[in-house]
Protein backbone atom coordinates (compact mmCIF):
# COMPACT_ATOMS: atom_id res chain seq x y z
CA UNK A 1 0.00 0.00 0.00
CA UNK A 2 2.82 2.38 0.92
CA UNK A 3 4.51 1.68 -2.43
CA UNK A 4 1.27 2.58 -4.24
CA UNK A 5 0.93 5.88 -2.36
CA UNK A 6 4.57 6.71 -3.01
CA UNK A 7 4.11 5.94 -6.70
CA UNK A 8 1.06 8.21 -6.90
CA UNK A 9 2.90 11.03 -5.09
CA UNK A 10 5.80 10.73 -7.51
CA UNK A 11 3.43 10.88 -10.46
CA UNK A 12 2.09 14.23 -9.23
CA UNK A 13 5.56 15.72 -9.42
CA UNK A 14 5.91 14.85 -13.07
CA UNK A 15 3.61 17.57 -14.34
CA UNK A 16 3.87 21.24 -15.02
CA UNK A 17 0.59 23.08 -14.51
CA UNK A 18 -0.85 22.70 -18.02
CA UNK A 19 -0.14 19.83 -20.39
CA UNK A 20 -1.45 19.15 -23.88
CA UNK A 21 -1.06 15.64 -25.26
CA UNK A 22 -1.43 14.24 -28.75
CA UNK A 23 -1.74 10.62 -27.63
CA UNK A 24 -1.32 8.95 -31.00
CA UNK A 25 -1.15 5.37 -32.19
CA UNK A 26 2.25 5.96 -33.76
CA UNK A 27 3.67 8.92 -31.79
CA UNK A 28 2.96 10.80 -28.57
CA UNK A 29 3.62 14.53 -28.43
CA UNK A 30 3.52 16.59 -25.23
CA UNK A 31 3.07 20.36 -25.07
CA UNK A 32 3.81 22.30 -21.90
CA UNK A 33 2.73 25.83 -21.12
CA UNK A 34 5.52 28.32 -21.68
CA UNK A 35 7.74 25.74 -23.39
CA UNK A 36 5.85 24.43 -26.41
CA UNK A 37 6.37 20.86 -27.57
CA UNK A 38 8.75 19.17 -25.14
CA UNK A 39 8.41 15.55 -26.29
CA UNK A 40 7.80 13.76 -29.58
CA UNK A 41 8.45 10.02 -29.41
CA UNK A 42 6.99 6.75 -30.74
CA UNK A 43 4.07 5.35 -28.71
CA UNK A 44 5.92 2.10 -28.06
CA UNK A 45 6.54 0.33 -24.76
CA UNK A 46 8.89 -2.53 -23.91
CA UNK A 47 7.95 -4.41 -20.76
CA UNK A 48 8.74 -7.57 -18.82
CA UNK A 49 6.20 -10.27 -19.73
CA UNK A 50 6.18 -11.71 -16.20
CA UNK A 51 6.02 -8.60 -14.01
CA UNK A 52 4.61 -6.14 -16.60
CA UNK A 53 7.24 -3.64 -15.41
CA UNK A 54 8.06 -1.12 -18.13
CA UNK A 55 11.65 -1.46 -19.36
CA UNK A 56 11.74 1.22 -22.09
CA UNK A 57 9.46 3.70 -23.85
CA UNK A 58 9.58 5.79 -27.01
CA UNK A 59 12.74 5.71 -29.09
CA UNK A 60 14.45 3.34 -26.64
CA UNK A 61 11.61 0.83 -27.01
CA UNK A 62 11.47 1.32 -30.78
CA UNK A 63 15.06 0.10 -31.08
CA UNK A 64 13.96 -3.19 -29.48
CA UNK A 65 11.09 -3.91 -31.90
CA UNK A 66 11.64 -7.28 -33.57
CA UNK A 67 14.79 -7.94 -31.55
CA UNK A 68 13.51 -8.95 -28.11
CA UNK A 69 13.88 -12.31 -26.36
CA UNK A 70 11.01 -14.25 -24.77
CA UNK A 71 11.05 -12.30 -21.48
CA UNK A 72 10.53 -8.90 -23.10
CA UNK A 73 7.56 -7.76 -25.18
CA UNK A 74 7.22 -4.56 -27.20
CA UNK A 75 3.75 -3.20 -27.95
CA UNK A 76 1.87 -0.10 -28.94
CA UNK A 77 -0.70 0.36 -26.15
CA UNK A 78 -2.93 2.34 -28.52
CA UNK A 79 -4.67 0.85 -31.53
CA UNK A 80 -6.63 2.80 -34.13
CA UNK A 81 -6.24 5.95 -32.06
CA UNK A 82 -7.70 4.54 -28.83
CA UNK A 83 -6.32 2.71 -25.80
CA UNK A 84 -5.98 -1.04 -26.31
CA UNK A 85 -3.97 -1.86 -23.16
CA UNK A 86 -5.13 0.33 -20.27
CA UNK A 87 -2.37 -0.55 -17.76
CA UNK A 88 0.52 -0.17 -20.21
CA UNK A 89 -0.95 3.04 -21.68
CA UNK A 90 -1.17 4.59 -18.21
CA UNK A 91 2.43 3.61 -17.46
CA UNK A 92 3.60 4.99 -20.81
CA UNK A 93 1.77 8.27 -20.24
CA UNK A 94 3.26 8.68 -16.78
CA UNK A 95 6.76 7.82 -18.05
CA UNK A 96 6.54 10.24 -20.98
CA UNK A 97 5.43 13.09 -18.72
CA UNK A 98 8.23 12.27 -16.31
CA UNK A 99 10.71 12.28 -19.20
CA UNK A 100 9.52 15.60 -20.59
CA UNK A 101 9.10 17.54 -17.34
CA UNK A 102 11.70 19.88 -15.91
CA UNK A 103 9.49 21.23 -13.14
CA UNK A 104 8.06 19.56 -10.07
CA UNK A 105 4.62 21.17 -9.82
CA UNK A 106 1.37 19.27 -10.08
CA UNK A 107 -0.76 19.20 -13.22
CA UNK A 108 -4.06 20.94 -12.87
CA UNK A 109 -5.25 20.76 -16.45
CA UNK A 110 -4.65 18.42 -19.36
CA UNK A 111 -6.05 18.50 -22.90
CA UNK A 112 -5.85 15.20 -24.80
CA UNK A 113 -6.67 14.64 -28.47
CA UNK A 114 -8.90 11.72 -29.45
CA UNK A 115 -10.46 10.50 -32.73
CA UNK A 116 -13.73 12.22 -33.65
CA UNK A 117 -15.54 8.87 -33.78
CA UNK A 118 -14.53 7.82 -30.25
CA UNK A 119 -17.13 5.98 -28.15
CA UNK A 120 -18.16 6.86 -24.57
CA UNK A 121 -16.28 3.81 -23.27
CA UNK A 122 -13.13 4.87 -25.12
CA UNK A 123 -13.47 8.43 -23.77
CA UNK A 124 -13.63 7.07 -20.23
CA UNK A 125 -10.53 4.94 -20.83
CA UNK A 126 -8.55 8.02 -21.93
CA UNK A 127 -9.84 10.14 -19.02
CA UNK A 128 -9.12 7.42 -16.48
CA UNK A 129 -5.57 6.90 -17.77
CA UNK A 130 -4.83 10.61 -17.46
CA UNK A 131 -6.40 10.89 -14.02
CA UNK A 132 -4.57 7.82 -12.72
CA UNK A 133 -1.36 9.37 -14.00
CA UNK A 134 -2.06 12.36 -11.74
CA UNK A 135 -4.05 14.93 -13.75
CA UNK A 136 -6.65 16.94 -11.84
CA UNK A 137 -8.64 18.24 -14.83
CA UNK A 138 -8.88 16.32 -18.11
CA UNK A 139 -10.38 17.79 -21.28
CA UNK A 140 -10.81 15.92 -24.56
CA UNK A 141 -10.72 17.46 -28.02
CA UNK A 142 -11.30 15.87 -31.42
CA UNK A 143 -8.11 15.51 -33.45
CA UNK A 144 -9.30 17.38 -36.56
CA UNK A 145 -10.47 20.29 -34.39
CA UNK A 146 -7.09 20.45 -32.62
CA UNK A 147 -5.33 20.20 -35.98
CA UNK A 148 -7.37 23.10 -37.37
CA UNK A 149 -6.55 25.25 -34.35
CA UNK A 150 -2.90 24.20 -34.55
CA UNK A 151 -2.51 25.38 -38.16
CA UNK A 152 -4.01 28.77 -37.32
CA UNK A 153 -7.62 28.43 -38.51
CA UNK A 154 -10.14 30.61 -36.65
CA UNK A 155 -12.58 27.80 -35.84
CA UNK A 156 -15.08 30.24 -34.29
CA UNK A 157 -15.90 32.06 -37.54
CA UNK A 158 -18.90 31.12 -39.74
CA UNK A 159 -16.68 29.77 -42.52
CA UNK A 160 -16.23 26.17 -43.60
CA UNK A 161 -12.81 24.56 -43.37
CA UNK A 162 -11.99 20.96 -44.29
CA UNK A 163 -9.18 19.26 -42.41
CA UNK A 164 -7.79 15.81 -43.21
CA UNK A 165 -5.60 14.56 -40.37
CA UNK A 166 -3.80 11.33 -41.30
CA UNK A 167 -2.22 9.84 -38.19
CA UNK A 168 -0.89 6.40 -37.39
CA UNK A 169 -4.14 4.63 -36.53
CA UNK A 170 -6.91 6.77 -38.00
CA UNK A 171 -7.59 9.29 -40.73
CA UNK A 172 -9.82 12.05 -39.39
CA UNK A 173 -11.74 14.08 -41.96
CA UNK A 174 -13.90 16.96 -40.78
CA UNK A 175 -15.62 20.12 -41.95
CA UNK A 176 -15.40 22.72 -39.20
CA UNK A 177 -17.37 25.94 -38.68
CA UNK A 178 -18.67 28.01 -35.75
CA UNK A 179 -16.60 26.14 -33.12
CA UNK A 180 -18.00 22.77 -34.10
CA UNK A 181 -17.60 19.82 -36.41
CA UNK A 182 -20.42 19.97 -38.96
CA UNK A 183 -19.72 16.65 -40.69
CA UNK A 184 -16.93 14.20 -40.00
CA UNK A 185 -15.58 10.81 -40.97
CA UNK A 186 -13.10 8.71 -39.01
CA UNK A 187 -11.63 5.73 -40.84
CA UNK A 188 -9.14 3.24 -39.46
CA UNK A 189 -6.93 3.42 -42.54
CA UNK A 190 -3.85 5.56 -41.91
CA UNK A 191 -0.08 5.34 -41.51
CA UNK A 192 -0.01 1.89 -39.89
CA UNK A 193 -2.18 0.37 -42.62
CA UNK A 194 0.03 1.92 -45.29
CA UNK A 195 3.06 0.33 -43.61
CA UNK A 196 1.31 -3.05 -43.36
CA UNK A 197 0.38 -2.91 -47.04
CA UNK A 198 4.07 -2.70 -47.93
CA UNK A 199 4.88 -5.71 -45.70
CA UNK A 200 2.06 -7.71 -47.32
CA UNK A 201 3.06 -6.69 -50.83
CA UNK A 202 6.58 -8.09 -50.36
CA UNK A 203 5.09 -11.34 -49.04
CA UNK A 204 2.75 -11.72 -52.01
CA UNK A 205 4.97 -10.51 -54.80
CA UNK A 206 8.44 -11.65 -53.74
CA UNK A 207 7.99 -14.21 -50.93
CA UNK A 208 10.12 -11.96 -48.73
CA UNK A 209 9.35 -11.14 -45.12
CA UNK A 210 10.35 -7.64 -44.00
CA UNK A 211 9.83 -6.00 -40.61
CA UNK A 212 7.53 -3.08 -39.84
CA UNK A 213 10.50 -0.77 -39.25
CA UNK A 214 11.90 -1.57 -42.70
CA UNK A 215 8.47 -1.04 -44.26
CA UNK A 216 8.13 2.31 -42.46
CA UNK A 217 11.49 3.46 -43.83
CA UNK A 218 10.46 2.41 -47.34
CA UNK A 219 7.14 4.28 -46.99
CA UNK A 220 8.77 7.48 -45.78
CA UNK A 221 11.62 7.52 -48.31
CA UNK A 222 10.07 5.97 -51.41
CA UNK A 223 6.30 5.78 -50.88
CA UNK A 224 4.07 7.98 -53.02
CA UNK A 225 0.43 8.49 -53.99
CA UNK A 226 1.16 10.07 -57.37
CA UNK A 227 3.90 9.50 -59.98
CA UNK A 228 7.21 11.08 -58.99
CA UNK A 229 9.07 13.49 -61.23
CA UNK A 230 11.93 11.00 -61.13
CA UNK A 231 11.17 7.41 -60.16
CA UNK A 232 13.87 5.59 -58.18
CA UNK A 233 15.10 2.08 -57.35
CA UNK A 234 15.85 0.92 -53.82
CA UNK A 235 17.45 -2.15 -52.28
CA UNK A 236 15.29 -4.03 -49.78
CA UNK A 237 16.61 -6.71 -47.45
CA UNK A 238 14.50 -9.33 -45.76
CA UNK A 239 14.09 -13.07 -45.17
CA UNK A 240 13.23 -15.43 -47.99
CA UNK A 241 10.00 -17.19 -46.97
CA UNK A 242 10.91 -20.31 -48.95
CA UNK A 243 14.54 -20.91 -48.04
CA UNK A 244 14.53 -19.01 -44.74
CA UNK A 245 17.78 -17.27 -45.64
CA UNK A 246 18.44 -13.49 -45.86
CA UNK A 247 17.72 -12.01 -49.27
CA UNK A 248 18.11 -8.67 -51.02
CA UNK A 249 16.14 -7.38 -54.02
CA UNK A 250 15.79 -4.16 -56.01
CA UNK A 251 12.32 -2.59 -56.23
CA UNK A 252 11.05 0.57 -57.88
CA UNK A 253 9.11 3.46 -56.42
CA UNK A 254 6.33 2.59 -58.89
CA UNK A 255 6.03 -0.84 -57.26
CA UNK A 256 5.78 0.68 -53.77
CA UNK A 257 3.13 3.10 -55.03
CA UNK A 258 1.07 0.16 -56.29
CA UNK A 259 1.45 -1.49 -52.86
CA UNK A 260 0.03 1.63 -51.20
CA UNK A 261 -2.65 2.36 -53.78
CA UNK A 262 -5.58 0.46 -52.24
CA UNK A 263 -5.31 2.21 -48.88
CA UNK A 264 -4.59 5.61 -50.44
CA UNK A 265 -7.71 5.17 -52.60
CA UNK A 266 -9.77 4.42 -49.46
CA UNK A 267 -8.62 7.71 -47.91
CA UNK A 268 -9.41 9.64 -51.10
CA UNK A 269 -12.86 8.02 -51.32
CA UNK A 270 -13.58 8.97 -47.70
CA UNK A 271 -12.73 12.61 -48.49
CA UNK A 272 -15.01 12.55 -51.55
CA UNK A 273 -17.82 10.95 -49.51
CA UNK A 274 -17.60 13.65 -46.85
CA UNK A 275 -17.64 16.40 -49.49
CA UNK A 276 -20.95 14.94 -50.70
CA UNK A 277 -22.39 15.30 -47.17
CA UNK A 278 -21.19 18.89 -46.71
CA UNK A 279 -23.89 21.60 -46.70
CA UNK A 280 -23.81 23.73 -49.90
CA UNK A 281 -22.83 27.00 -48.19
CA UNK A 282 -19.85 25.34 -46.53
CA UNK A 283 -18.95 23.62 -49.81
CA UNK A 284 -18.59 27.08 -51.32
CA UNK A 285 -16.16 28.04 -48.54
CA UNK A 286 -14.12 24.87 -49.09
CA UNK A 287 -14.02 25.59 -52.84
CA UNK A 288 -12.31 28.91 -52.02
CA UNK A 289 -10.16 27.74 -49.10
CA UNK A 290 -9.36 24.20 -50.13
CA UNK A 291 -8.45 21.15 -48.04
CA UNK A 292 -5.77 21.22 -45.35
CA UNK A 293 -3.68 18.08 -44.75
CA UNK A 294 -2.14 17.43 -41.33
CA UNK A 295 -0.58 14.46 -39.54
CA UNK A 296 2.33 12.28 -40.60
CA UNK A 297 0.41 10.87 -43.56
CA UNK A 298 0.28 14.36 -45.10
CA UNK A 299 3.98 13.89 -45.90
CA UNK A 300 3.34 10.94 -48.23
CA UNK A 301 4.79 12.12 -51.53
CA UNK A 302 2.16 13.18 -54.06
CA UNK A 303 -0.85 12.75 -51.76
CA UNK A 304 -1.72 16.43 -52.09
CA UNK A 305 -1.54 16.16 -55.89
CA UNK A 306 -3.69 13.01 -55.89
CA UNK A 307 -6.37 14.72 -53.78
CA UNK A 308 -6.14 17.87 -55.87
CA UNK A 309 -6.88 15.92 -59.05
CA UNK A 310 -9.60 13.72 -57.51
CA UNK A 311 -11.50 16.57 -55.82
CA UNK A 312 -10.68 19.50 -58.17
CA UNK A 313 -10.03 21.56 -55.03
CA UNK A 314 -6.93 23.36 -53.72
CA UNK A 315 -5.03 21.11 -51.30
CA UNK A 316 -2.53 22.52 -48.79
CA UNK A 317 -0.08 20.64 -46.60
CA UNK A 318 0.13 22.34 -43.19
CA UNK A 319 3.44 23.71 -41.96
CA UNK A 320 5.00 21.01 -39.78
CA UNK A 321 1.96 18.70 -40.14
CA UNK A 322 3.31 16.20 -37.60
CA UNK A 323 2.95 18.67 -34.72
CA UNK A 324 -0.27 20.44 -35.79
CA UNK A 325 -2.51 18.53 -33.35
CA UNK A 326 -0.14 19.03 -30.40
CA UNK A 327 0.16 22.75 -31.18
CA UNK A 328 -3.63 22.93 -31.25
CA UNK A 329 -3.86 21.49 -27.73
CA UNK A 330 -1.41 24.17 -26.62
CA UNK A 331 -3.51 26.99 -28.03
CA UNK A 332 -6.60 25.56 -26.34
CA UNK A 333 -4.81 25.36 -22.99
CA UNK A 334 -3.59 28.92 -23.28
CA UNK A 335 -7.22 30.11 -23.42
CA UNK A 336 -9.51 27.34 -22.17
CA UNK A 337 -12.40 29.73 -21.69
CA UNK A 338 -12.37 30.90 -25.30
CA UNK A 339 -12.09 27.35 -26.61
CA UNK A 340 -14.47 25.67 -24.15
CA UNK A 341 -17.05 25.23 -26.93
CA UNK A 342 -14.72 23.05 -29.01
CA UNK A 343 -14.04 20.52 -26.24
CA UNK A 344 -15.79 17.14 -26.32
CA UNK A 345 -18.65 16.87 -23.89
CA UNK A 346 -18.60 13.53 -22.11
CA UNK A 347 -21.19 11.78 -19.97
CA UNK A 348 -20.10 11.29 -16.39
CA UNK A 349 -21.10 8.05 -14.68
Amino acid sequence: MMEFVTSRMKSFRFFSNDVGIDLGTANTLIWQKGKGIVLNEPSIVAFDRTTKNIIAIGYDAEKMVGKTHRDIKTIRPLKDGVIADFEIAEGMLRAFINKSSTTMSQAKRMVICVPSGITEVEKRAVRDSAEHAGAKQVHLIAEPMAAAIGVGIDVHEPMGNMVVDIGGGTTEIAVIALSGIVVAESIRIAGDELTSSIVNWFKRQHNILIGDRTAEIIKVNVGSAWPLAQEIQIEVKGRDMVSGTPKSIQVSSEAIRSALNENVSTIVEAVLALLEKTPPELSADIFDRGIILTGGGALLKGLDERLRRETSLPVHIADDPLTAVARGTGKVLEDLEAYSSVLIKSKRY
